[in-house]
């Protein structure tokens, strides 16, 4: 492997998009995908920036702290945001995208780009010279997880992320479901299937009952709280559900007038509305209890499955221990991690920290100082907990509000979405300067 290009290894969110920021700056890239010639346990195409958990980007408003993040990410010339404006498909106040458009728009805008070399390949050893930027995300080979440790001194973590099913539309019982956006007043994206006490009741005896695919000898289940498998959750108590994924509040069924005693809401796949994915329902249930379990849910009782639930591994490295702000390895500053491997958890957190690792890793070619977001915007909250955390209990992070500089507010108290609403044009301000401190507000920026 040539030390003149940046080498890329790993083709999903992070790695495509910290290709697209080296290339948009002039910076020769040489970007490896070991799919198709090797597929991992949740990917079924060769396509960049393949989706495997879910089509939803999560919240567009700004009251949001993902929604902030996407918009910091749109203001820094993201490739993954253009792509997923462009392939969006309805989803209430979600960004959702149509997971086949939304890979190919990728593919085919880094493979136009003569700094871009891919490489179908690979690559269980990271390369002993060059600049290079990890980003091989939750499915981390043992032979290259294994070359990242001798480089960090430390030992990885693993815990197991659960893939909700998806049914096709057409074999939905209209009849039994009706279209609304939680709190809204108008026929909504999403589809709503409510259930008595009783039926709700049953579910949760079922999935208690359920035939769990069994973890292997090595494995020891530790799941990321935002991604719990359903039967998981239910495990937790009777009513966890209720308050959970399946929770009824700012819903009302049209039929009855009435808030339902439980929902499950099922979210648009694609734009044509033929697909839909069960919310929240993430699952190890064996696949034939995936069909008898979940056709118990009112509407769903012939449902045909065009993909069903699985789990997979995911791994991250202790951010704390090995990461500087940089995104760069203490021990070998010239090797950046991104994605997942930081210690982040989302697709959107992950894409984000392929961006800032692309942009640092342009600054080390090119001799110029390396930066760090400030901590007022949602790049750099989440930097700052990466570094930050207690490295004896740190597990994989979100983005949210917590993680931000408290809000100094004089005068009346305000509510929360007004906190919310503060805090991100705080932040959008703070990059704004950032930017033109950093010297790339003009080039990517509107």
């Amino acid at each position: 492997m040539s030390s003149e290009k940046v080498t890329i290894i790993g083709g999903g969110l992070a790695g495509s998009e910290a290709a697209w920021q080296l290339a948009r700056r002039g910076v020769s890239v040489r970007l490896f995908e070991m799919r198709p010639l090797k597929l991992t346990p949740a990917h079924q195409t060769g396509k960049l920036a393949e989706l495997v958990c879910s089509n939803s980007l999560r919240s567009k408003e700004l009251t949001s702290a993902v929604g902030l993040l996407k918009e910091e990410m749109r203001r820094l010339g993201s490739l993954i945001m253009e792509a997923a404006l462009a392939s969006e498909v309805p989803a209430g106040k979600a960004l959702a995208v149509d997971r086949e458009r939304f890979a190919e728009y990728i593919t085919r805008r880094l493979e136009d780009l003569s700094e871009i070399e891919i490489v179908r390949k690979e690559v269980r050893e990271i390369p002993s010279q060059g600049v290079v930027i990890v980003a091989t995300g939750p499915l981390t080979s043992e032979a290259l997880a294994e070359s990242l440790r001798r480089y960090t001194g430390e030992e990885y973590f693993h815990f197991y992320d659960a893939i909700a099913p998806i049914v096709y539309a057409d074999s939905l019982d209209w009849s039994k479901v009706f279209k609304a956006d939680r709190y809204s007043t108008e026929e909504g994206a999403y589809v709503n299937c409510p259930l008595s006490k009783e039926e709700y009741e049953r579910l949760v005896e079922a999935l208690l009952e359920a035939e769990k695919v069994p973890l292997k000898d090595f494995e020891k289940p530790r799941y990321f709280e935002g991604c719990l498998p359903i039967e998981v959750m239910a495990e937790r108590g009777r009513e966890t559900l209720r308050f959970g994924p399946m929770k009824p509040v700012g819903l009302i069924d049209p039929r009855t007038g009435k808030e339902p005693y439980a929902v499950v809401q099922l979210r648009p796949e694609n734009r044509e509305g033929t697909l839909y994915n069960l919310v929240g329902f993430q699952t190890k249930l064996k696949y034939p209890e995936q069909e008898r379990v979940f056709r118990m849910i009112p509407g769903l009782e012939k449902a045909e499955f065009a993909r069903y639930g699985s789990i997979h591994r995911n791994s991250f490295v202790c951010a704390p221990k090995v990461l500087k702000p940089t995104l760069q390895l203490k021990k070998e500053p010239r090797i950046f991690l991104a994605g997942q491997l930081t210690g982040v958890e989302g697709y959107v957190e992950s894409t984000a920290m392929g961006l800032l690792a692309g942009l640092n890793a342009v600054r080390l070619k090119k001799g110029r100082p390396l930066v760090v977001p400030p901590p007022e915007t949602a790049h750099g909250a989440l930097v700052h907990y990466l570094v930050s955390a207690d490295p004896k209990h740190f597990q994989p992070m979100n983005i949210n509000w917590g993680l931000f500089p408290p809000l100094k507010i004089k005068g009346k108290r305000k509510t929360k979405r007004e906190r919310y609403r503060l805090m991100a044009e705080r932040a959008l301000a703070r990059l704004s300067e950032w930017l033109e401190e950093i010297g790339e507000a003009l080039r990517f920026t509107e």
